[in-house]
């Protein structure tokens, strides 16, 4: 059986093994795959696993041989799915591996915000500290996150953990979401989210309901004084829109792990724009966390060869 592994550079630069995998397939890997050379490098292979390498029909029917595609990731969008049930190819995904990782850096990002830490110490490494006539000083306003309001918008398994750890820090917890439960914190409309929240984090799908939903009409809801965080996906936000509102002064800031194209273009109007912390989509690089990943994509090929697969999104 003959696996391909199309872009394995972003889940595996060469700090994790793929030994295992070769238990169960002649293996063949790419760091990347371009465009132009993706239905030729699939060639006659079983199986393939990818990240954000885009199957289409014409790649499918180029490939008659394919019949699973692995994807990498949670999201999928990059595969054509009915292209796929045509072609009888089953496509599967890594739901839930980044959970505890994803809320991480929300907080990273946090406590950024709150306690300047990145900050203070640039000021200290400057000598600033050593020529103080105090015993401490700060250079921009500190901030307690007890009795906070933390706005969650999308309540799955990284909202629900984002959840656990703002109680932790004795925040309050409110939520919007399309599917309410009685378990969940207080629930309340997307505006009054917005309205009421210290802090907002993005944790919803990327829908055509969800797309573009931070725009100019709904970043007038955000306290001038409240911080938005973002690290679910890029298409949430109308980027202009956002930058023009933070040099403006119309929110505190703004934290991203994720932009509308990436790489980040650079034109975008988030580079430069006041207040705006942008990390390079690694909320789900940790090495335990990439492990985790590795590992639910070999339990998914291994289930897949036994006849019997999991985590299938091509049904």
């Amino acid at each position: 059986m003959k696996l391909t592994i199309l872009d394995g550079h972003a889940v595996n630069p060469g700090d994790l093994p793929w030994d295992e995998f070769r238990k169960y397939a002649d293996v063949t890997i790419y760091e990347r795959t371009p465009e132009n050379l993706v239905a030729e490098r699939i060639g006659d292979s079983d199986a393939v696993f990818l990240n954000k390498i885009r199957i289409t029909e014409d790649i499918l029917s180029a490939c008659p041989n394919l019949k699973y595609i692995g994807v990498l990731a949670t999201g999928y969008n990059v595969i054509d799915l009915a292209a796929a049930r045509r072609h009888n190819v089953i496509v599967t995904n890594i739901p839930s591996y980044s959970t505890d990782s994803v809320a991480q850096h929300v907080f990273s990002f946090i406590l950024h915000f709150t306690n300047r830490v990145a900050e203070h110490n640039q000021s200290v490494q400057n000598g600033d500290w050593v020529k103080c006539p105090d015993f401490c000083y700060w250079n921009s306003s500190l901030i307690e996150l007890t009795g906070k309001t933390l706005g969650i918008f999308g309540y799955g398994s990284i909202g629900k953990k984002v959840a656990q750890i703002a109680k932790a820090f004795g925040m309050k917890v409110i939520c919007c979401t399309r599917t309410p439960k009685a378990d969940m914190p207080p629930q309340v409309s997307f505006e009054d989210l917005l309205s009421q929240s210290d802090f907002i984090s993005l944790h919803a799908p990327l829908t055509d309901k969800t797309q573009n939903i931070i725009n100019k009409e709904s970043l007038k809801f955000i306290k001038p004084s409240a911080y938005l965080i973002n690290t679910a996906r890029g298409g949430f936000v109308v980027e202009k829109d956002l930058a023009e509102a933070l040099n403006n002064n119309q929110l505190a800031g703004y934290a991203a792990d994720v932009v509308v194209e990436e790489p980040m273009n650079a034109d975008s109007p988030l580079l430069g724009a006041k207040n705006c912390v942008i990390t390079p989509h690694i909320a789900w690089a940790p090495l335990e966390t990439r492990a985790r990943l590795q590992g639910i994509a070999l339990e998914n090929l291994k289930a897949w060869l036994k006849g019997t697969p999991i985590n299938v999104v091509s049904k």
